[in-house]
């Protein structure tokens, strides 16, 4: 079959398969009880947008595989039967944008609506919502491709004067060009007043990945940047932070009872929370208190939780404390391995991407010396650098989310997580997993270099009129690092303390 690499085919498909069961088991082991044998639309688009997600991370190193089953071809257009990848990107990207814009809302309206109303009503509201923000965005996307989806390349006119074909040839490193007393080819001396700017139109689902990448990569650089931090050194400071000993059964009926209070305390507030909803006094107040009546639930679950771990009850309590011990153990190690990916990931933006020109390829040649040990080696440590940055950016919510008001709290909890928290989760992801793979595209550009991504989020995302200048400055690696740094300081003087929060309702230490 020529270039085609059936097995690169086979291998995806079954990748396809696997990751979708994967997600199906997701699903079903953190949904809620109260979602068991309903709300299955918001179910399928949680599948569906964890699908996606999933597959645009796998399709980076797809895309370098891809590349390399054209490796014996004289140029890639000789290659002509391997994946259609830029095809690819831009239909799973335009996807992710529908997903994330249009369908994850309709389903989070959807969900959240008032359960005493009509099924009819919820949808009718929730397509209102839907619709409004579909014109809204339809009118700034048709505006702005109309003024700007243009792109600017930067063009050098080269010639060079003709010469005698030779009957033989001779080239060196002192010898490049045809010609017997040629040192350097014509072309190279021409100057630099030969620079043009070639101007060309962007194709419309191009331009609205670019757009849709833009905002991505705000999220991506804060999220990113903080998380790339706080997702290893968390779980260090959780194993410095852990219980030493179970306590006494005087103990835990004096903070069961202590806790049972603030239960009771929390059930009220909230009770007067739904009564001012339904009576549509929804404002800035209600918010601020909705915003700390969660805090103090999430905190009294991990109160919960704590002390259930260090006054282990029944039959097996002392292998119940065994595996919590391991489990803090296994918190250290993890966390010190992924102390070591960021610092790896932190230390490869500035050397390959911040300083000019490069000090080295750094992973770029880690990922090439990998391929060249074994074929897939190599992608498949770069496949593992985007999923970790990936779950940087939800390390980075999580955390950011616990401690800013305008940020909606959505904790992900095995056997315990509501629809609405799985949507707004998985929309997190879609939205941002388009700017990880525009940054490993761009991070790993020496690895990934001839690729249908790097040509979509290289030449044509940084060369985009109006766009190109927030890439040409670096502005979101240098935020991304700028807060990995804040963040590393703030774990070293805080971390190793066990945060309260600030709310109404103070929790029992």
């Amino acid at each position: 079959m020529g270039d085609f690499n059936l097995a690169l085919v086979i291998v995806a498909i079954v990748v396809c398969v696997i990751v979708f069961l994967f997600n199906i088991y997701l699903l079903v082991n953190y949904q809620h009880p109260d979602d068991k044998n309903q709300a299955y639309f918001p179910k399928f688009v949680v599948i569906f947008g964890l699908f996606i997600a999933t597959i645009s991370i796998l399709m980076l190193p797809a895309d370098v595989a891809n590349r390399q089953a054209c490796s014996r071809a004289i140029y890639n257009g000789a290659c002509n039967l391997t994946l259609p990848m830029k095809d690819l990107w831009i239909a799973v990207y335009i996807i992710d944008a529908v997903l994330v814009f249009f369908i994850i809302p309709f389903a989070m309206f959807y969900y959240e609506g008032d359960q005493d109303k009509s099924i009819a009503k919820r949808m009718k509201s929730a397509l209102l919502w839907v619709i409004t923000t579909a014109i809204v965005c339809g009118l700034v996307l048709g505006i702005l491709y109309g003024l700007v989806g243009k792109v600017d390349f930067t063009v050098r006119h080269l010639s060079s004067s003709t010469t005698t074909f030779p009957s033989t040839w001779e080239f060196s490193s002192n010898q490049p060009c045809i010609g017997s007393n040629a040192r350097e080819c014509s072309a190279y001396l021409a100057n630099a007043s030969s620079e043009k700017t070639w101007t060309m139109s962007v194709t419309f689902p191009e331009y609205v990945v670019a757009l849709a990448t833009i905002v991505g990569s705000v999220l991506f650089a804060i999220f990113g940047g903080v998380g790339i931090a706080c997702l290893p050194l968390g779980l260090i400071f959780s194993f410095i932070r852990r219980p030493k000993a179970v306590i006494t059964r005087s103990q835990y009926i004096k903070e069961a009872t202590e806790l049972g209070k603030k239960a009771r305390e929390l059930k009220k507030a909230a009770d007067v929370l739904h009564q001012e909803e339904r009576s549509g006094s929804k404002g800035r107040k209600w918010r601020k208190n909705v915003k700390a009546v969660e805090k103090e639930l999430l905190q009294l679950e991990e109160d919960v939780k704590l002390l259930e771990e260090v006054y282990p009850q029944g039959e097996k309590a002392e292998t119940s404390w065994a595996l919590t011990v391991l489990g803090y153990l296994a918190k250290l190690v993890l966390g010190i391995l992924g102390l070591i990916v960021s610092v790896a990931w932190v230390a490869h933006i500035i050397i390959y991407l911040l300083v000019d020109p490069p000090l080295s390829p750094f992973l770029n040649e880690v990922f090439i010396k990998l391929d060249n040990i074994w074929g897939l080696l190599g992608t498949v440590a770069f496949a593992f650098f985007c999923f970790y940055l990936l779950l940087a950016v939800i390390a980075g919510a999580m955390m950011l989310g616990l401690r800013l008001v305008f940020i909606t709290i959505h904790p992900m909890k095995w056997g315990a997580t509501l629809m609405n928290s799985f949507l707004f989760n998985v929309g997190l992801i879609l939205l941002c997993s388009i700017s990880v793979i525009q940054f490993c595209a761009t991070a790993f550009g020496y690895y990934a270099q001839a690729t249908a991504a790097q040509e979509i989020f290289g030449h044509t995302l940084q060369s985009l009129r109006g766009i190109k200048y927030l890439y040409k400055y670096n502005v979101f690696q240098i935020a991304f690092v700028v807060l990995a740094g804040l963040t590393f300081v703030y774990y070293a003087a805080f971390g190793w303390r066990r945060k309260k929060p600030s709310g109404r309702f103070q929790l029992s230490s």
